[in-house]
């Protein structure tokens, strides 16, 4: 008969024990590595190119690393209507998710930020916060033309049908401006939930199902956001300053200025200080002409205006290169940018004015000096007088700007003590004549001890 070994069972039994603890040890780290993350954006300012960049960004983030979905939080008075057109479509075919968050109370998503809330899969608001003032307008603030309000109509409209919301309120946010509280919004299926905070938005959100993808490859989803962490998706320093730059009032002071300090280099030129400042202000300038949509035809215009800016400083006359140089910056500022942007006029005039104007005495403060008699050097000694302290064939010494200097008489002979003026210069002698009156003393009449006979 075999063998039998008694601590056979307790060690099989052990074993068993040891395999199930690490089995229940692991359950929560699988739980927690199988709850995938949602990706947090945070919107605070007007749509610009940047956003749009930053949110079609984080909706190929969303997609790639399969987030459990995409929330943007959002505090919008609007924007650029193109830059919407472009955040609405990635939306739209997004296979994440998109949850629209209008955050904290007293927040708004009002014009471009309304079409946005609407193309998300989820719209949620914050109490206290409203929706909606969609109503095209132009770069001056003006109501844009029939057209181009039936087009944002239309787009509006499509969006809310894509999504199951309000057309009604679509319409009218777009030809009558109308705009809802969060509690009237959820009531007229504008959007779906009122939530306090992010924690809270999350936890009712989990559980729902929803419909994700392109048109033709549409699929349905179920949101797991209750327990998931949140992943922060910021601009960045250089996102931040970039959005700061994107604006076309800034964008046209930066160019117009810049060129106005390099002018003022080219008619005086310095220690530098006023073609470092001029050069800053061009390059952040081309920055905001790198985000905002700009004709080239005003970049030209722009080139023009300093072209001619600069040739009133090379040769000023009365002023014909000047006011030239500020039509066509005027021009260059109305036509510069492209669709509803456009520089505001209270600051396009101004400054045109103010650039031409500094170009013109740019260009008198260059003539004046180029007229200007030396002061340095040589040349700066014509017309200075001296005393002839010695006199020995014809010509003489006098003691000028510390430095004794050779003269010889223009029409006569020097003589010792003789007052005297300098009227040219003959490579190291000076050519003096006659002074009518006393001229500078020698070096011993400054310490008293020498009188010319």
């Amino acid at each position: 008969m075999p063998r039998v070994r008694p601590l056979a069972p307790l060690r099989r039994s052990a074993q068993l024990l040891l395999v199930a603890l690490a089995c229940l040890l692991a359950v929560p780290a699988v739980s927690a590595a199988g709850t995938p993350p949602v990706l947090i954006t945070k919107v605070d300012g007007t749509i610009t190119p940047v956003v749009a960049d930053h949110l079609q960004e984080g909706v190929r983030i969303a997609e790639r690393e399969r987030h459990a979905a995409y929330m943007i939080e959002m505090d919008t008075p609007g924007g650029l209507l193109q830059s919407t057109r472009e955040i609405v479509q990635d939306f739209l075919a997004s296979d994440i998710p998109v949850v629209v968050y209008v955050t904290p109370s007293g927040a708004r998503a009002a014009s471009a930020g309304a079409y946005i809330a609407m193309s998300a899969h989820v719209a949620a608001m914050a109490p206290g916060t409203h929706i909606g003032a969609g109503t095209p307008v132009t770069g001056e603030g003006e109501e844009a033309s029939d057209k181009v309000v039936n087009d944002a109509v239309a787009f509006a409209v499509s969006i809310a049908e894509q999504r199951g919301r309000s057309t009604d309120f679509a319409r009218d946010m777009v030809r009558e401006g109308e705009a809802v509280s969060d509690r009237e919004a959820v009531r007229t299926d504008v959007v779906d939930l009122v939530a306090p905070s992010r924690t809270a938005l999350l936890t009712e959100l989990d559980g729902r199902r929803v419909v994700v993808g392109p048109e033709g490859g549409e699929h349905e989803v179920v949101l797991h956001t209750a327990d998931a962490r949140t992943v922060e998706h910021d601009l960045g320093f250089f996102g931040e300053v970039r959005q700061l730059l994107a604006s076309p009032e800034l964008a046209f002071l930066f160019l117009s200025i810049g060129t106005l300090a390099l002018i003022y280099e080219l008619a005086n030129p310095g220690i530098g200080f006023a073609g470092a400042i001029g050069l800053v202000l061009l390059v952040l300038g081309f920055v905001a002409l790198s985000v905002l949509p700009f004709h080239v035809g005003g970049l030209l215009l722009l080139v023009l205006a300093a072209g001619l800016f600069a040739a009133e400083v090379l040769t000023p006359g009365v002023g014909v290169f000047a006011a030239g140089g500020t039509v066509a910056l005027v021009f260059a500022g109305i036509l510069l940018f492209r669709g509803e942007l456009g520089v505001d006029p209270a600051v396009l005039w101004p400054t045109a004015v103010v650039v031409g104007g500094g170009s013109l005495l740019a260009g008198r403060l260059a003539w004046r000096a180029r007229q200007a008699q030396a002061t340095t050097g040589a040349d700066g000694l014509l017309g200075q007088q001296a005393v002839v302290v010695r006199a020995d064939g014809g010509t003489g010494q006098v003691w000028l700007e510390g430095a004794w200097w050779t003269v010889r008489g223009r029409t006569a002979p020097v003589t010792a003590g003789q007052h005297v003026r300098v009227v040219d210069i003959d490579g190291l002698d000076l050519i003096v004549e006659r002074a009518d009156t006393p001229g500078g003393p020698s070096p011993e009449q400054e310490d008293g001890t020498w009188t010319p006979d």
